[in-house]
């Protein structure tokens, strides 16, 4: 079964903005997988305006299922993840002042780089996986890199989706076909929802993880953060069959 990560970024946004350490990211984080998800993801930026680095270090001595840093492979950043070692990393090509991720690799120009940093990772037994984008020759190339697995960028897809278009599912059911066949593991995240996430599901054969954070933190104000956590392990179990 496809298993659920939760991103806890805004959990950390809202802890900064009234500058101490309430909430708590660890401690939410153990809610969190004690509610049930598989996974915590987070992403830390360089001007460490929601999680901060040391989050990252704090979060590795109480994670207990898969945990899973995304970001740019920047030197601190790299020095980071090859000193805590979490279950996978997520290659992200933001710029240092985006919002947030908005694209991505292109994994036939940045080919040699993404290589070197890749061989780093596993050197150190860490699953690596590349944010892109459903142009299948940036698959093709991505498979040439030594990453373990994808992480489909699906912004486009939640946004055609939320306007009636299911036939925005096409691209990526393509994209998680060939990667397959390529020997590519299949993640996705961005902008998935309790509305599209079974319908994403049932239509993206393999699908190991999505990562969700946005939404599912908006979405616990109304419902609850254990009960919409269950919520989406309900739907994926759903569109896993």
């Amino acid at each position: 079964m496809t298993k659920l990560s939760v991103n806890v970024n805004k959990i950390a946004t809202l802890r900064n903005s009234r500058g101490g350490d309430f909430p708590n990211v660890v401690k939410v984080s153990s809610d969190i997988e004690s509610f049930g998800a598989e996974g915590i993801t987070i992403h830390p930026r360089p001007d460490e305006r929601h999680i901060r680095y040391q989050d990252a270090y704090d979060l590795k001595k109480i994670v207990t299922t898969e945990f899973n840093i995304e970001g740019n492979p920047i030197p601190k950043f790299m020095e980071m993840v090859l000193e805590i070692c979490p279950t996978q990393v997520t290659l992200v090509p933001d710029s240092i002042d985006a919002v947030t991720s908005n694209a991505g690799w292109d994994t036939i120009k940045h080919q040699s780089f993404l290589t070197e940093i890749i061989a780093e990772f596993k050197q150190k037994g860490i699953r690596t996986s590349i944010f892109i984008d459903t142009d299948l020759k940036l698959i093709e190339a991505a498979a040439t890199t030594g990453a373990d697995r994808i992480e489909l960028y699906t912004e486009d897809f939640a946004t055609q989706y939320g306007l009636g278009n299911q036939n925005a599912i096409k691209p990526y059911t393509k994209s998680a076909l060939l990667a397959t066949e390529l020997g590519l593991g299949i993640n996705a995240g961005h902008d998935l929802s309790l509305d599209n996430i079974q319908f994403f599901a049932e239509n993206i054969p393999n699908l190991l993880e999505v990562s969700i954070g946005h939404a599912l933190i908006t979405e616990s104000l109304y419902l609850g953060l254990e009960n919409v956590v269950n919520m989406y392990k309900y739907k994926l179990s759903l569109g896993s069959k």
